[in-house]
């Protein structure tokens, strides 16, 4: 009998269990990759063996277990501990998530200009030349119908969406609804950003994905797996498993890699949740420093003299 059952009699017993649990649950996933990563090599071949099989029926179970959320917030627990310690340690780790929000931001934002260009040279080649397909490459051509490259022009869009949505939160881009923030004391506006981040944006995210990853692999694997299968029964599906990537589109010559959208939707859900710890950190550092820790590290895009700007942004 493990941890969990012997003190899940109560709320408060099953929640320390499961943390307890969780050390020896992030030890045995470590030492063991094979149990869920064996299959990794062999995303474009075929799962040839019930072992590899397995490991990926493994991977999309624990997806969204309550065993890897409990080791997601004990990592989380210690992490904050040592920040708590440890105000230049804290820090440390905002900045490099806020850093990873921006570099990523910044990278796929040229999505936005790629997109303008496609849909430029569409019109040109469809309206001019009257093609009814475009090629790219050097030496290797991809070709594919006029349809094809119009529809594509959504996934630019999904990029922007999804991988600069964070990046918008650190330079304070999103619209804001603001009856009560404005009014209330800098001590105020620290809490509120606290518990929003621990109270609205992670929930949020965690639902977004507990939705998004069965919805990706039911795209991307037979027979599919549902969120309600137990391992046990996901490990005896396994005897069937084999590729089964979505290429359908809505026209008959349209985009027909729809399955990256659900990618972009979970790879979108996680770095909402980084941000929301990095934003937690720095509220908790600013109510804890006052006013003049305000902004502090905050590497927002600047016109004109960036340099002269950061420089009075970093105290």
């Amino acid at each position: 009998m493990n941890l969990v059952e012997a003190w899940g009699g109560n709320a408060f017993g099953w929640f320390f269990a499961n943390i307890i649990e969780s050390f020896y649950n992030f030890g045995y996933a470590v030492t063991h990759p094979g149990q869920w990563l064996a299959w990794v090599p062999y995303i474009n071949q075929d799962l040839q063996t019930p072992e590899i099989k397995q490991s990926l029926m493994r991977f999309i179970y624990y997806g969204t277990s309550i065993e890897l959320f409990f080791v997601l917030l004990m990592i989380f627990l210690i992490v904050t501990l040592i920040g708590l310690i440890s105000n230049g340690f804290m820090w440390a780790c905002v900045r490099r998530l806020e850093g990873f929000a921006n570099k990523v931001g910044r990278f796929f934002a040229w999505a936005g200009l790629i997109m303008v260009l496609q849909q430029i040279l569409i019109i040109f080649m469809q309206r001019v030349f009257a093609v009814a397909e475009i090629s790219i490459g050097f030496g290797l051509n991809f070709t594919q119908d006029v349809s094809w490259w119009s529809e594509e022009l959504k996934l630019y869009n999904a990029m922007i969406v999804c991988l600069c949505a964070t990046y918008t939160f650190v330079q304070g881009g999103h619209v804001r609804v603001d009856l009560v923030y404005s009014v209330v004391s800098y001590r105020t506006k620290r809490v509120i950003d606290m518990v929003g981040s621990l109270v609205f944006m992670i929930p949020a995210a965690m639902i977004t994905w507990l939705y998004g990853w069965f919805f990706l692999w039911r795209s991307l694997v037979v027979p599919n797996p549902s969120a309600s299968d137990s391992l046990d029964k996901l490990l005896n599906k396994a005897r069937a498993l084999r590729w089964n990537i979505e290429t359908i589109g809505f026209s008959p010559n349209g985009f027909n890699a729809y399955f990256l959208f659900k990618i972009l939707l979970i790879t979108f859900t996680l770095m909402v949740v980084l941000q929301a710890i990095a934003f937690f950190y720095r509220s908790y550092l600013e109510l804890k420093e006052g006013p003049a820790s305000e902004g502090r590290f905050l590497d927002k895009d600047v016109l004109g003299d960036p340099t002269a700007e950061r420089a009075a942004q970093i105290h």
